[in-house]
């Protein structure tokens, strides 16, 4: 039985969603998360210094790999949970009392490819602006108050959270 499913499907692919039953579970906070380490990576990285000696610059060429691997990675990340917030979670409704919102989203898009494509402090703390900005709509779309706090993590940076 099994081989013709099989045959008559062809072979299982792994398919990705966050949840298109929809679940109603959504929240920003892995944005924020990954744009504070977008923020991280770029401070790593210029915290960087030229090898003493020319047997370290294969270290130091390793170090910059992993934090440019890292800072792409979650400037894709911020991408994707916008992305699925706005796609799944916003509604037209949502949309005409947060106008600002469209053009929001696409700013964060644009800022996360900056990020991705230079080391810039400036670039990572803008995405990280942003996404802190589309936090604070996200909940006030469900009515919950916000605040700031700090994020208590390494790159510094605040967190927008239900109050």
């Amino acid at each position: 039985m099994m081989t013709r499913v099989v045959t008559l499907f062809g072979r299982p692919q792994p398919v990705y969603a966050h949840c298109d039953v929809p679940c109603g579970i959504y929240d920003p906070h892995e944005a924020q998360i990954a744009a504070l380490t977008v923020l991280r990576m770029n401070q790593l990285a210029a915290e960087l210094k030229a090898p003493a000696k020319p047997e370290e610059e294969t270290n130091l060429r390793a170090k910059l790999a992993r934090y440019t691997a890292t800072k792409e990675a979650h400037a894709e990340r911020v991408k994707h949970e916008v992305r699925v917030i706005w796609g799944d979670y916003f509604t037209a409704d949502m949309v005409k009392q947060n106008p600002e919102v469209p053009e929001l989203v696409f700013k964060i898009m644009k800022q996360a490819s900056r990020a991705r494509q230079e080391y810039s402090m400036e670039a990572a703390n803008d995405l990280l602006s942003s996404v802190q900005a589309f936090a604070e709509v996200f909940w006030k779309t469900k009515k919950v108050a916000t605040r700031r706090v700090p994020s208590n993590q390494k790159s510094g940076g605040e967190l927008v959270l239900p109050a």
